[in-house]
């Protein structure tokens, strides 16, 4: 081999390198659940199970409505667990997916085959937050006759559900500085009518789950149990669970 060859060559896997380097450093760098805070918030002898997929599956067994939750992007599935709970104590059979790499990008059809393994539940919804909450309206839209409604928790829509006849509750906090504001507002228009907006006063982005600050979020003055707990009582009314 010529020695310009060998240059090249040798920036060539140079440069490849350095970019394996990049996406493993992006991918490893992530915000881990706070174990802490979570047991701090979980009702004594709450059990869950977990499947080999890394699924987590919590609620009552004779549930007849189900949520399937995709995480935030760059978050540990495991932080959604108290928001998981909430749900299932309202009547909710609740599914935590774990994403790879913690990116619902990475697997936008997460949802496949869920809902046949829970033939009691007669009512299904989809949501996530962030991220997540994209990839799960995304999936929802070549599944419209498959699910009741989405759940969008400091997240919007870039697939258009205007037509369909879904129940939608987007919900946010006021003091979040992560989510886009102008892409969620000009993305409004993907809902269909009748959506519910809830702003919740003085919610940040991360107050969904616990796993801590997230860099360049606003400073919340609700704590993420109360956020967790407001976002829970309203996704209930929404699924029909909350108490009459």
């Amino acid at each position: 081999m010529h020695h310009k060859g060998r240059i090249v060559l040798t920036a060539v896997l140079l440069a490849f390198a350095l970019l394996l380097g990049a996406c493993a450093v992006y991918v490893c760098d992530y915000y881990r659940a706070d174990t802490a805070a979570i047991g701090e918030f979980l009702p004594e002898g709450t059990s869950f199970r977990e499947e080999p997929d890394g699924r987590i599956v919590i609620g009552p067994e004779d549930a007849t409505v189900g949520m399937i939750f995709y995480p935030g992007g760059k978050v540990e599935h495991r932080a959604y667990i108290p928001l998981m709970q909430a749900l299932a104590e309202r009547g909710i059979l609740a599914i935590l997916v774990e994403m790879p790499f913690r990116l619902a990008v990475l697997d936008v059809n997460a949802a496949d085959g869920i809902r046949e393994e829970y033939p009691a539940v007669r009512d299904w919804y989809i949501g996530g937050h962030s991220l997540g909450g994209s990839m799960a309206a995304s999936y929802l839209s070549s599944h419209t006759d498959d699910f009741r409604g989405l759940v969008l928790l400091g997240s919007y829509s870039t697939a258009d559900l205007s037509a369909t006849g879904l129940s939608v509750l987007s919900v946010y906090g006021s003091e979040d500085r992560i989510m886009n504001r102008e892409k969620y507002e000009e993305n409004k228009k993907n809902l269909p009518a009748g959506y519910r907006e809830l702003v919740l006063e003085g919610g940040c982005h991360a107050g969904f789950g616990m796993y801590g600050a997230q860099e360049g979020d606003g400073s919340p003055t609700l704590t993420a149990a109360e956020q967790i707990t407001v976002t829970a009582e309203a996704i209930a009314v929404l699924t029909g669970t909350a108490p009459k």
